[in-house]
């Protein structure tokens, strides 16, 4: 049944409340236990046991944390890493460009720097190199270092491990392996085709994470003692949400300690990089991925490659400040491309048709940087894994997003096997790919009908699942802090999403080119401010600012808003629905 009456949002979409099932489990967890009714739901509709409830509140590395030796290569990496460290050797860190990447070799380098060590940082820039390692590279760094260890990347880079000739190379990642391993010392990849896979929803940061945890070990096995890892999981926090990996199981422990360590403000590049961005609030997770991932990935996408890692390595406040406003500065000329190459690829997406099982777009000269972004936006849009591709002259480089449940990384593989990609690679959600010209037709067809056997294309826009009816009145700083509780929220844990039903628009002002503020009120005394972010890039924007008094339901997810040392209640905007009154 839809809820509150509503099958047809002014977004497209039917709203689902929770089912009767999760409902008896909240009421019984709330019999059995002092916790509040919201926190119940929530964690009713995570499928958490009742027995287990307050100790899924209280997430601890020491619970949830797995042995780092159940991961194949791990106990051989973390002993020639010390040796390398013990022998005084010269080491490379070869690493991804994105969040991830640059986390994961911040966490090497100002590793090796507390063990009285300098490494060389090396990232591959993202057009004239692209993703991962490369020939040149690889047999440039093997001349003047004696171990390279490349992180969020290097799982099939089969022919550049080859070519590092006198060096020892090992590979920390998380990306989907192929049927052969790179011959190297070792292949630490949750995600390799040996693995359980039970540690595949690890970011490359928390793969190398428990590499030095692994260190750590071995340091206390031979009588020594290896820095505070502790200290060191605010990077581990930044690279798992900016990454989108789930927030499940370890990586819930690794998030919500990681956010104590940001809040201590002792790493010069967070501090610098959140005061750019205007932080003013203890961190969470959306600061994490929606305000200080874009800003570290901006050097990445359309700046020099290395900045992020720079960024979150550097123990100087000069030197954080001055990179950290460089990346602001590149993330708005980002936003700028973006805006650019998203409004083509959608237009050229329309004109394909969003019903199909892929959604994809490709053009000449779309910045590769953005590519990513855009095709993360069409798969919003049109509910469809979509696949962005740009264009310098016969070849195409892509990105693509994939739907829940519809593996594309695996498909991506599928087709570079085939011949019809250059190059691809990838995970379950998201996967890179070179495709020629001449392929571009037929590799997308392929593609199209692979993910057509996963399910992909089935119905419509996604429907809007709701945890719940609130009034105003109810909405406090007291009930969002309850539900926090249940957190961190983010991929694979999804905030809850309340409806609101039954309120008039008092106030309405679009913010820049596609927000919309508004002020909600229930016609009596009790009110709730709301903002809907990208409103108009939807019907929601045009019809609430036009509304002519009418009334609507409103939906989405409820946030703390602090202003001059205040805190208020604030609704961010996901969808409206007109009510069925006259």
């Amino acid at each position: 049944m839809n809820f509150l009456d509503v099958s047809h949002s002014l977004t497209g979409r039917r709203w689902v409340g929770p089912s009767i099932d999760i409902e008896r489990a909240a009421e019984m967890m709330v019999q059995q236990t002092d916790l509040p009714r919201p926190v119940c739901q929530v964690l009713a509709r995570r499928g958490v046991p009742t027995i287990e409830a307050k100790g899924f509140l209280n997430p601890t590395l020491k619970d949830l944390l797995p042995d780092p030796r159940l991961m194949k290569d791990m106990e051989s990496a973390a002993a020639r890493f010390l040796e390398a460290v013990r022998r005084k050797q010269r080491i490379a860190v070869f690493a991804d460009y994105d969040v991830d990447g640059g986390s994961s070799a911040a966490l090497l380098l100002v590793w090796l720097r507390q063990m009285g060590l300098q490494a060389t940082l090396y990232v591959p820039d993202r057009i004239d190199e692209g993703y991962g390692p490369n020939v040149p590279a690889m047999q440039k760094l093997a001349t003047n270092h004696d171990l390279i260890i490349c992180v969020d990347c290097g799982t099939l880079s089969h022919e550049p491990i080859a070519a590092a000739k006198g060096a020892d190379v090992i590979v920390l990642d998380h990306h989907l392996g192929g049927e052969t391993l790179p011959d190297c010392v070792a292949v630490v990849n949750p995600n390799r085709q040996d693995e359980s896979g039970d540690q595949g929803y690890l970011c490359a940061a928390g793969v190398v994470f428990l590499m030095l945890v692994e260190a750590g070990r071995q340091l206390r096995e031979a009588g020594a003692k290896g820095p505070d890892l502790m200290a060191m999981l605010d990077l581990v926090a930044l690279a798992t949400v900016a990454d989108v990996a789930p927030l499940i199981d370890a990586n819930r422990a690794l998030v919500r300690q990681g956010l104590k360590v940001m809040a201590q403000r002792q790493r010069p590049g967070l501090v610098a990089l959140s005061d750019v961005s205007r932080m003013d609030a203890q961190p969470n997770t959306y600061h994490l991925g929606f305000m200080l991932g874009p800003r570290v990935n901006a050097g990445g996408r359309i700046g020099k490659a290395d900045l992020g890692a720079r960024l979150l390595s550097t123990d100087s406040m000069v030197e954080a400040e001055a990179i950290s406003e460089r990346l602001d500065q590149l993330n708005t000329e980002r936003r700028d491309i973006e805006n650019a190459v998203r409004a083509a690829a959608l237009e050229q997406a329309e004109d394909r048709g969003l019903e199909a099982p892929l959604v994809w777009a490709a053009g000449e000269g779309w910045h590769p940087g953005v590519v990513g972004i855009v095709a993360s936006r069409l798969k919003e849009n049109a509910n469809r894994p979509a696949i962005v591709i740009g264009f310098d002259g016969d070849e195409g480089k892509g990105s693509g997003r994939s739907v829940s449940g519809v593996d594309l990384g695996a498909s991506i593989q599928r087709l570079v096997a085939e011949g019809l990609l250059a190059k691809g690679g990838g995970h379950k959600m998201a996967a890179g790919l070179t495709v020629m010209r001449d392929q571009l037709e037929p590799a997308m067809a392929r593609l199209t009908e692979l993910l057509e056997k996963q399910g992909a294309g089935e119905g419509g826009p996604a429907d809007l699942k709701l945890d719940g009816a609130l009034m105003p009145g109810a909405a406090t700083v007291d009930l969002i802090n309850q539900i926090e509780q249940a957190g961190p929220f983010g991929a694979g844990a999804a905030a809850p999403r309340y409806a609101l039903p039954d309120l008039q628009v008092r106030f309405a002002k679009r913010i820049g080119e596609s927000h919309l503020k508004l002020s909600l009120s229930d016609g009596m005394s009790r009110g709730i401010d709301a903002i809907a972010f990208g409103a108009f890039d939807s019907p929601l924007g045009e019809r609430l600012s036009n509304h002519g008094g009418a009334r609507f339901h409103f939906a989405g997810r409820l946030e703390i808003n602090t202003w001059g040392g205040r805190q208020t209640v604030q609704l961010r905007l996901d969808d409206a629905a007109e009510t069925s009154k006259p």
